[in-house]
């Protein structure tokens, strides 16, 4: 059956996964500990981001976990912090922060559109912070994809399939015709709980190894897509 359609995640993804949010850790992790060394590490520990290497560890819930769910753990650190507020100052932590696309988007985007596909875009991150990312890469969001959710959109978070699904029936299409694309398990679950083709890309923190049980297909990154679609109608 072919691909008409194509969910991508965003961070890891459409984005290089380290430039972005491992300096988003470093940034709210010096904030919030405000010089204490031993607060510092207790909310490194709570996140699993090594201080040492500066990079978030392969288990961390920072990967494919909510902003809400980062905002849980680093809570029990933070007594003076509740959840909400602690989530809202994370959340505007994402402004600035530096983007490195995958590949050239808007060139790439355009060459999806020329055949006809349906592109949206399903993150873990909140939904402001996704449209006002994709505008800084240099993207128009309402322009250059049909479909862009958050976490807190209304139709869920990944692993749960109801933003994929939200997705199909946006576009109107059958789950059956969508590919789900993404960088980590959360991704490829949800796919295969909406019924989805899942294709697994390594241009986040997981391995070849850790996506392949969950992935129909695995790349380097999303510029391999075209020439995997082609394939399908040969």
């Amino acid at each position: 059956m072919l691909i008409r359609g194509l969910l991508f995640d965003k961070d890891g993804t459409l984005f290089r996964y380290s430039e972005t949010w491992d300096t988003w850790c470093n940034v709210i992790l010096e904030k919030l500990s405000n010089g204490d060394a031993t607060l510092l590490q207790r909310l490194a520990d709570s996140i699993e981001f090594d201080l040492k290497s500066q990079k978030i560890k392969s288990k961390s819930v920072v990967i494919a976990g909510t902003t809400h769910e980062v905002a849980e753990h680093l809570v029990s650190a933070l007594p003076h912090w509740s959840i909400d507020a602690l989530e809202a100052f994370l959340n505007e932590q994402v402004n600035d922060l530096p983007l490195a696309e995958v590949t050239p988007l808007r060139a790439y985007l355009a060459t999806l559109r020329l055949r006809g596909l349906k592109i949206g875009v399903m993150t873990n991150d909140s939904e402001a912070n996704a449209l006002a990312q994709l505008t800084r890469g240099g993207l128009n969001p309402k322009k250059d994809f049909d479909f862009v959710a958050g976490y807190d959109s209304g139709f869920g978070a990944k692993p749960a399939p109801g933003p994929l699904l939200a997705f199909a029936k946006a576009v109107d299409l059958p789950a059956s015709e969508v590919a789900m694309v993404g960088d980590s398990l959360h991704d490829l679950m949800a796919g295969r709980h909406a019924g989805m083709r899942t294709i697994g890309v390594l241009t986040g923190p997981a391995r070849k190894e850790d996506l392949r049980s969950l992935a129909d297909v695995v790349f380097p990154d999303i510029s391999h897509i075209p020439a995997y679609l082609d394939s399908l109608i040969r």
